[in-house]
């Protein structure tokens, strides 16, 4: 157990005991616990294996390339379609964590094999995602936000391409772009 992350397990959520027998079926495997994005983390010499994290309808256990786990129970969820590598097992009461504690190791122990083996993600390019024909004639007039947003990280792009891309009327689109496009002249992401 790492002091660092026991906030975590004592600020009073609705997860608290959720929370609680997760961590202690993690740690029954091996890992080493971290805090990272405020959560904690769960590493296997240095590589993201697990995360603890909670939302208001449900807790989930994230694994980092839960994609390439085999899943043959079907338990893993993809939290949203833009999530090309992680996914979560929810859980909305404790019993639920204790009837499957046994399959959850397994998955744990195959996410470390997965890491052991060094695999992989193949992730979507930047340029496989769609860029909003509003955005487009933006780029196309004017080549100093061109070549801003090339400038970009792979990851700040993809941000503001789904960003302005989830808008479903061209004049929030439009408006989206304007008021960012101040953002991306100073090389900044959409969270930054």
């Amino acid at each position: 157990m790492n002091t660092k992350v026991d906030f975590f397990f004592d600020k009073p959520t609705q997860w608290q005991k959720e929370y609680r027998q997760l961590r202690a079926l993690v740690l029954d495997c091996g890992l080493t616990e971290e805090l990272k994005w405020g959560v904690p983390c769960y590493t296997f010499q240095g590589s993201n294996i697990v995360l603890i994290h909670g939302f208001k309808e449900y807790c989930a256990l994230l694994f980092h390339k839960g994609a390439l786990l085999q899943d043959a129970e079907h338990i893993l969820i993809q939290q949203t379609e833009n999530v090309q590598s992680a996914r979560q097992i929810r859980f909305t009461d404790v019993k639920e964590i204790i009837d499957i504690k046994s399959l959850l190791k397994s998955y744990i122990f195959e996410a470390i094999e997965v890491e052991k083996a060094g695999l992989k993600v193949e992730l979507k390019k930047t340029k496989e995602y769609p860029v909003p024909e509003e955005f487009q004639v933006k780029l196309d007039e004017n080549p100093e936000l061109k070549a801003a947003f090339e400038a970009l990280t792979p990851g700040r792009q993809r941000g503001y391409l789904l960003h302005f891309g989830s808008a479903k009327q061209a004049k929030t689109r439009e408006e989206r772009i304007e008021k960012l496009i101040p953002q991306i002249l100073n090389g900044k992401g959409l969270n930054d």
